[in-house]
């Protein structure tokens, strides 16, 4: 069972590594005017040395991408302190929260198509959300309640503003109660390691949702924005509109059309070369709590996970951005309706709901993932809970990541600096023009 330090660890990790690279945005429109040389890098591959080797990382992947040219990645070191074979942008990792943007923008494709409303009813479509009971006091009793005053929407699943709980994020009587139903929409290790292993997760989407529904809201919907299940419940809504398993029909829509080859719940057998191992730093000690050769994402998945369940690579998730900042397109295909792109990177929390101003200067938020807002105008993008980031400017059409395997990822330095790195590879590239 979780220990709540380290899921509150988890939770404000996610958030400040995403508000760390979002905060980019006041300098990325210079890159597209001044990247010219060939190591567009530099910093961020010095940045990548210093932290590769015993005692740090066995390897870590960066990326950055401008429109029109061949994105340019870092790539350093192995998969594994015990796994030899090296780190490439083909290796695998488990992206966990930044499968959200993804479930997101694929909710978005079915409302630009008219299948499901942005303001619709969750109930419409789940019957069994109809009649939701609330907390009177946030992760409070379970036994004092009220009737929520108003439906949960599709708008208020994809940006965490449905009342929906995370039990990695609640405390109290509630957390216990979402672990007694299973509703742990993630998998971290099968190891017996206080603060990294987690109740088992119920099986399938169906199953998941009606679980939920029987377990009160923590807020009334359209107040406040909490991290929530709400994109995992949005995987199932997307199962019920289509009538495809949730997997397949991403699989079909998006990850096929996009060329993300590597971009899966499941790992095949075949592929367990590629995935990386994953960490949990236990008193600054690197503790493999998932090796690749045997990992838990070789197997089946409790359910395709729309807020944590992806495997992919970082030369998949750059298409996937890179598809973003073209509007749906890529390779000359269209995968998204552009009105359908333009609005999930918008800002589209309900009115008088401010963004999460854990992530530095207060955003927005839009289909899964954070939006910036003033100077970060633009920017689109989320975090996954072993320290991965992808973040893309809709503005310019650039796009950055970087991926590591541990957790928590705020138990290094290694995220704000990479920022800073990034920040300096720009300012060098300004003094040259």
């Amino acid at each position: 069972m979780p220990s709540p330090l380290f899921e509150a660890v988890i939770h404000r990790r996610a958030l400040l590594q995403l508000g760390a690279a979002a905060g980019l945005g006041a300098l990325l429109p210079s890159l597209a005017q001044a990247a010219t040389r060939p190591d567009l890098m530099a910093n961020v591959r010095a940045l990548i040395t210093r932290w590769v080797g015993p005692g740090k990382f066995p390897g870590l992947v960066a990326s950055l991408g401008r429109p029109g040219q061949a994105t340019e990645f870092v790539a350093l070191g192995s998969q594994g302190f015990t796994d030899p074979d090296p780190m490439t942008p083909d290796t695998l990792f488990r992206i966990y929260s930044m499968t959200k943007p993804i479930t997101g923008m694929a909710a978005m494709g079915l409302i630009a198509q008219g299948k499901i409303g942005l303001d619709q009813p969750v109930y419409e479509i789940l019957p069994q959300f109809r009649n939701m009971m609330v907390q009177n006091t946030y992760d409070g009793s379970v036994t004092a309640l009220h009737p929520a005053p108003r439906p949960i929407t599709m708008r208020h699943l994809l940006t965490h503003t449905s009342g929906l709980g995370y039990a990695i994020v609640q405390q109290g009587p509630i957390v216990k109660m979402m672990q007694e139903k299973g509703l742990i929409p993630g998998q971290i290790t099968r190891l017996p390691i206080n603060g990294f292993t987690r109740a088992r997760s119920i099986q399938g989407l169906k199953a998941f949702a009606d679980a939920l529904a029987q377990v009160p809201l923590v807020y009334d919907p359209g107040t406040r924005w909490s991290y929530s299940m709400g994109l995992d419940l949005m995987g199932h809504v997307i199962e019920v509109v289509t009538g495809k398993a949730f997997d397949q029909y991403l699989q079909q829509t998006i990850f096929g059309p996009a060329g993300m080859k590597d971009t899966v719940f499941q790992v095949p057998r075949a592929d367990a070369g590629r995935l990386a191992t994953n960490y949990g730093v236990i008193q600054g000690i690197f503790v493999a709590i998932d090796e690749g050769n045997k990992s838990l994402f070789l197997e089946k998945p409790a359910a395709p996970f729309g807020g944590a369940g992806l495997v992919s690579t970082p030369r998949d998730y750059d298409r996937f951005l890179r598809m973003l900042a073209q509007f749906g397109q890529i390779d000359g295909r269209r995968i998204l309706p552009e009105k359908a792109v333009r609005l999930g990177a918008s800002n589209l929390l309900p009115k008088g709901v401010a963004g999460p101003a854990i992530m530095g200067p207060v955003g927005g938020f839009g289909a899964g993932g954070r939006v910036g807002l003033g100077a970060e105008a633009g920017i689109y993008g989320w975090a996954g809970a072993a320290g991965t980031v992808g973040m893309v400017d809709m503005v310019r059409g650039l796009r950055s990541q970087i991926f590591a395997q541990f957790m928590p990822a705020d138990a290094t330095n290694l995220l704000p600096e990479f920022q800073s790195a990034l920040k300096a590879d720009v300012m060098a590239l300004l003094e040259k023009r």
